[in-house]
């Protein structure tokens, strides 16, 4: 379970500046997916006003196109261009380690109401958040909104809680109704992000990997592994990052050996199942007594 945060406090305070900064960015850079742009040139902008506007990237964001669902995001010299494709931004920003997480569909591919689900699902599931509130009826009510559109809840991916440092934490936050689970209390800080498909709802592991996070910070004998474990440690802590981030000599031959070595954990992109299309909506909120307030929305 999240730290429970108090309205005033300075936790309070640092996750709705995380947010402010957040839903800026979101807008902006949806306004520049657009068929021919670059996928690169998106993300690289929305990093860099992140930090422009007072925060720092949570994590690499997140471009997600068609069947991919999450942790897809361009290579350094990518050079893709968005084409007639539905597209899902997710990014993530944080202020001394508070942070927001919000994820936005951009149809370019003339299917609006797979965008329409994610989105509505979002609500229904917002509707029904309150302190103690059960995270299995808030995914009943997503599941409800989503194969009413005649689609399909992604049942592998959940919305997760937030706690300094750690953009993925307790508790999980499903898109299925479900017995199992945790009942919310004031001061909860969490995402919730449906995902919609028209495919059967299920994701898998591709073979391409750009993310990466720390998990074992441990001395390594590498003098160009210990360089980029050394930043790895000082700039990102625990949180994830890209390797087009690393300014670093052979930095991919670098976290290849970590990786190998157990110091970085990969996130390899997540494809939807049956090569289906994939939707996504997701705020943050802090849960209150009689409801929840929304860090990510302007």
């Amino acid at each position: 379970m999240t730290d429970t945060v108090e309205p005033g406090s300075e936790a309070y305070e640092k996750y709705h500046e995380a947010g402010e900064i957040l839903a800026q960015v979101l807008d902006e850079a949806a306004e520049r997916v657009e068929v021919g742009a670059s996928q690169l040139d998106v993300a690289e902008f929305a990093e860099a006003r992140i930090v422009e506007l007072g925060g720092k990237p949570a994590f690499p964001v997140n471009i997600s196109v068609d069947e991919e669902a999450s942790h897809a995001s361009p290579h350094g010299d990518d050079e893709t261009a968005f084409g007639e494709e539905i597209v899902c931004l997710d990014v993530g920003v944080h202020v001394d380690g508070y942070i927001a997480d919000a994820a936005r569909t951009v149809d370019l591919s003339g299917n609006p109401e797979l965008k329409e689900a994610a989105e509505e699902a979002l609500d229904a599931g917002l509707d029904v958040v309150e302190a103690g509130a059960h995270t299995g009826e808030i995914g009943a009510e997503v599941a409800d909104v989503v194969t009413a559109y005649g689609y399909q809840p992604i049942v592998n991916l959940s919305g997760h809680g937030l706690e300094p440092w750690d953009a993925h934490t307790d508790p999980s936050v499903p898109n299925r109704g479900t017995d199992r689970g945790t009942t919310l209390e004031a001061g909860d800080v969490l995402a919730i992000e449906p995902f919609a498909t028209t495919g059967s709802g299920k994701v898998t592991e591709g073979s391409k990997t750009e993310i990466y996070s720390l998990v074992d910070d441990r001395s390594v004998r590498d003098r160009g592994a210990r360089q980029v474990l050394e930043t790895v440690r000082e700039e990102y802590r625990e949180l994830p990052f890209a390797k087009r981030w690393l300014d670093a000599p052979r930095a991919d031959m670098a976290v290849q050996r970590l990786e190998t070595q157990g110091v970085l954990r990969s996130y390899p992109v997540l494809h939807e199942s049956d090569g289906e299309l994939v939707s996504q909506a997701e705020h943050t909120i802090i849960v209150t007594e009689d409801g929840y307030e929304i860090t990510t929305d302007r």
